[in-house]
């Protein structure tokens, strides 16, 4: 097969092996390229289909959710806790057990890899893939979502619809052969559409989709960004109305005094962000070690959830109305503090059991149990200066989600839009700014970044950084080196050096395993005194403390130790068992390595920086 009939597009679109109908809608968006002469136009246009479809999608979703709970409860997503009360304890047992063991056979034989994707996918896909994802990927995590929260599970809906916006759009970016660039800009399109249609927020919904997946405020995503969130919001509005996730009554701060107490509650929602995420990560290793088929992990956590929702219907489903219910101060201290940790141990078992689901909506709503207990316990002490607890509650959700998802600029604007109260907005601002902080000094990493982190990837140092994480030492391995006995004089490797161009010599011993290294510089202190030359020799001079990278070892790696060490070239050996050298890897080539990651990254980011599409 030729080049030409295996590539339909050159190495900078996406790589579509043999799809006519790719090709055909690549050939009409070149045509409306080409009639309308504007490419800012023209991806303003995309935008806005993307908004749209984007939009409907979620509505779909959502009426899919409350559909499957109308089938199980007998009521819709925002009235379940009341309902649940009513049931018998059987049914309150059965629904997300049954829930759960329908996820688990999904998993084992439609989903691969056995696991719902979520925003940790879509950050990756930004990072890497240049904003491309399967459709078919995000339709299955979404149907893998709406049995989970149909049927109870405690996980949120924006995490399931954001993969799903997102998947939306990569796959038109495959479709159209759009450059990398204009790829994961319309990546975030569908990103800021998704969160828009949740929470009726489109302003949070571009700040969020430029804050956590694009990772940057460049005017030339940020038009397409809000073309597309404003078409999801419209669209959402017609059907569903325009009233935010949330109703609230007004809320305000009664003392500049009560800014303190902020400040102290950003600290608590810290800790309490910090045990939520490692809640969520220690059930994942625990279920994962459990030596049980993967259709069954589900059916289990699902009894586990159920069983907690007997006595506390609260931690079921998506939590809007236990959410709803501490913001508008319907909720005693006690069940506030009761519902932080059961809350967080239902979520923790409905992630960790591999159920669909994100974590915005919980911990939104332990963050308002946790600012709702705050603000009651303060009342108590200083009842002439506290706010209402309602008050507290707003500011612990913004807090904790925010040092949960690591955006503390998209979280504030949600609150804004939500409440519209300017005084509130800034206690928001301080505490959240605390709580991020704290988490990211203790913890440096958010929730997404961590998953990443336990499948191996940190994006946290973008495109080049996954380079030199990708690559390995064999690529850049010198096999042009030259060995040389551990007794060999010193007056022989001065003649070495003068005779051959070698920076390194690598000495060896009688098995010819490694012994160490010895470099020109070695010889500096003893270059002008021949009378050393017959009493030392390369053992003595060589460097045998110095670290022996794998040809596996990433560059990364080897950069750090090279730091650490000093050493500028390092002797490869075969494995760990196994000293054998099979050549040299120079600090100056890991370097050139590192510098092509940084123009090729730099090139992407440049291309299409004016808004051209490239062909």
């Amino acid at each position: 097969m030729g080049l030409a009939a295996r590539s339909v597009f050159d190495a900078n679109l996406t790589f579509v092996p043999g799809v006519d109908t790719n090709m055909a809608l690549a050939d009409k968006f070149a045509r409306a390229r080409r009639v309308m002469r504007n490419d800012q136009a023209l991806m303003a246009l995309i935008a806005a289909l993307v908004g749209v479809l984007v939009a409907y999608a979620a509505i779909g979703f959502r009426l899919s959710i409350s559909s499957v709970q109308w089938a199980t409860y007998g009521v819709f997503a925002e009235q379940l806790v009341g309902r649940v009360a009513e049931l018998p304890v059987w049914q309150v047992l059965a629904v997300p057990t049954l829930g759960g063991l329908v996820v688990g056979l999904f998993l084992q034989f439609v989903i691969p890899g056995g696991r719902p994707l979520g925003v940790s996918h879509v950050i990756e896909s930004m990072a890497l893939r240049n904003g491309r994802m399967r459709l078919r990927d995000g339709i299955y995590a979404a149907v893998a979502s709406v049995i989970s929260l149909g049927t109870g599970a405690s996980a949120g809906r924006e995490g399931p619809m954001v993969h799903l916006g997102a998947s939306i759009a990569g796959g038109i970016t495959g479709r159209l052969g759009l450059s990398p660039h204009l790829g994961r800009t319309l990546l975030g399109c569908g990103v800021a559409a998704a969160v828009a249609a949740s929470f009726n927020a489109p302003i949070a919904g571009v700040f969020f989709a430029l804050e956590v997946i694009i990772g940057h405020y460049a005017l030339s995503a940020f038009a397409p960004v809000v073309i597309a969130s404003v078409a999801g919001t419209v669209i959402c509005r017609a059907y569903l109305g325009e009233q935010p996730a949330f109703l609230l009554p007004e809320f305000g701060v009664n003392s500049m005094w009560e800014f303190p107490a902020f400040m102290i509650l950003g600290a608590v929602c810290a800790v309490v962000a910090i045990i939520f995420m490692w809640s969520i990560f220690y059930a994942e290793r625990v279920v994962d070690s459990l030596p049980v088929p993967l259709w069954i992990k589900p059916a289990a956590g699902g009894l586990a959830v159920g069983a907690i929702a007997v006595e506390f219907p609260h931690v079921l489903g998506v939590g809007y109305e236990a959410t709803d219910a501490a913001l508008n101060e319907l909720l005693p201290l006690w069940l506030l503090l009761m519902l932080i940790p059961l809350k967080t141990a239902a979520t923790a078992i409905t992630i960790g059991c591999r159920f669909g689901g994100g974590v915005f909506t919980p911990s939104l709503c332990i963050g308002a149990m946790t600012g709702g207990a705050f603000g009651l316990i303060a009342a108590g002490v200083f009842p002439d200066l506290a706010a209402s607890h309602g008050a507290y509650a707003i500011v612990g959700m913004s807090a904790v989600a925010a040092a949960t998802l690591g955006a503390p600029i998209s979280t504030i604007l949600i609150v804004f839009e939500l409440t519209g109260d300017y005084q509130i907005t800034i206690a928001v601002m301080l505490a959240t700014s605390i709580a991020t902080v704290i988490v990211q000094q203790l913890g440096g990493r958010s929730f997404f970044h961590r998953q990443l982190e336990n499948r191996g990837l940190n994006l946290q140092g973008g495109r080049a950084r996954h380079l030199l994480q990708t690559l390995t030492v064999s690529a850049v391995l010198a096999k042009n080196f030259e060995k040389i006995p551990e007794r060999t004089s010193i007056a022989e490797i001065k003649s070495l050096f003068s005779r051959l161009a070698h920076e390194t010599f690598v000495v060896v011993d009688d098995r010819d395993d490694l012994v160490g290294t010895i470099s020109l510089a070695d010889l500096k202190h003893i270059a002008f005194d021949d009378g050393l030359d017959s009493l030392i020799n390369a053992r003595d001079v060589a460097h045998s403390q110095a670290p022996a990278p794998l040809p596996s070892d990433t560059l990364e790696e080897v950069l750090a130790v090279m730091d650490v060490s000093g050493e500028e070239h390092l002797a490869v050996i075969a494995a760990v068992d196994d000293r054998k050298v099979l050549g040299v890897v120079h600090q100056g080539d890991v370097l050139r390595a590192y510098n092509r990651a940084l123009l090729e990254a730099q090139a992407e980011e440049h291309d299409g920086e004016s808004g051209s599409i490239k062909y």
